[in-house]
């Protein structure tokens, strides 16, 4: 209640910053502001409101479909405490170049990951040694044309009632998804029946050039934080289950976490949360107090990339501590649509036929 409050107290602030929005968007439209276009292709990937929509794991679907090209993913590098254009390498931890890039640099071989907070700058270091571009949540920078902008919706948020900052989570006008060229429903139930698909189809109601295609989530084992080991979800069927987050939406992984266990103790943080001693102290001691025998400690892999920092392995490494991967799909005919538009996409530039 105090909360709605609250955000009524802020919903003038909101105003102004919706009008600042629709101004900023005016001039780029008109051409007052300067929008660089670039003779290679650039995917971007975004979202309307701040966090959760799954731009990290649809970023990674990206690059296993175009695993033949030399990729770059450029990314502002949210949380980092450095500044500056960094090529993420061996020595880059979740403090010198975020957490979202580390879990990209550490997962893939064969990828360059930067970042950059002047993303033209970033996309000129790195534009001759690559086919492609990945912009990790771009949708709002303008400075750069993308050539390709696919844009992510949650499915459950479709419908709501939704507020700009700083009242809601948005930070960009509805109306802003008619630049985009794919409308991307993300966490999509399955199965998704033809009235769930219509409908939010209806709610983006896209022009006749863009596509409102639907993905959803796929979890994987269960990943040991400090070695290699894995274990499935069916493993830890009524385990008490310590689940440590810090993104902005951890009501899908609660809900397929309880889909094994009815006893989940959760400890949430705020997205990019930099988690501290004093946190991970008082959690080791919550589990150890746990009244079941058969107890685990469960954190997302983002999440994962933060407590692997210096001073938290002595405090985690003897505890039952891990991550859970996951990875999203397309529904069939939604995924044939989707792999062919982005295959054609980065075929038709000149360096890549």
């Amino acid at each position: 209640m105090l909360f709605n409050y609250l955000r009524l107290l802020l919903l003038p602030f909101s105003l102004i910053y919706g009008m600042a929005i629709v101004l900023r968007k005016k001039l780029y439209d008109w051409g007052l502001m300067r929008s660089v276009k670039f003779n290679l292709p650039i995917i971007c990937i975004g979202n309307l409101a701040v966090g959760g929509s799954g731009k990290t794991p649809t970023t990674e679907y990206l690059v296993r479909l175009l695993a033949e090209y030399r990729i770059a993913i450029l990314s502002r590098g949210y949380g980092r405490k450095t500044k500056g254009f960094i090529l993420a390498d061996d020595n880059a931890t979740a403090e010198s170049i975020g957490d979202e890039p580390l879990q990209y640099y550490q997962k893939f071989e064969n990828i360059t990951v930067a970042v950059c907070e002047d993303r033209v700058k970033g996309i000129e270091k790195l534009k001759e040694n690559h086919d492609l571009i990945i912009l990790d949540d771009a949708f709002q920078h303008r400075a750069i044309r993308a050539g390709l902008n696919i844009l992510l919706f949650e499915f459950r948020k479709l419908g709501t009632l939704q507020f700009l900052l700083p009242a809601g989570n948005l930070r960009d006008v509805f109306a802003s998804r008619k630049r985009a060229d794919v409308l991307l429903v993300t966490k999509s139930p399955v199965p998704l029946l033809p009235v769930a698909q219509q409908a939010s189809i209806n709610e983006l109601q896209p022009n006749n050039t863009q596509k409102v295609l639907h993905s959803y989530l796929k979890y994987g084992d269960l990943q040991h934080l400090y070695n290699n080991e894995s274990r499935p979800l069916e493993s830890i069927k009524d385990f008490e289950i310590f689940l440590l987050t810090g993104i902005a939406n951890p009501d899908p992984l609660i809900e397929e976490l309880e889909k094994y266990s009815k006893t989940i103790k959760h400890e949430e943080f705020s997205d990019h949360y930099a988690f501290k001693i004093n946190d991970i102290r008082k959690f080791k001691s919550a589990f150890e107090a746990g009244s079941k025998k058969e107890k685990i400690i469960i954190t997302t892999e983002k999440d994962s990339k933060r407590l692997k920092a210096a001073g938290f392995k002595d405090l985690l490494v003897n505890l039952p501590v891990y991550f859970l991967p996951i990875e999203v799909d397309l529904f069939e005919e939604d995924k044939i649509t989707f792999d062919e538009l982005i295959l054609n996409y980065v075929k038709s530039d000149r360096r890549n036929r």
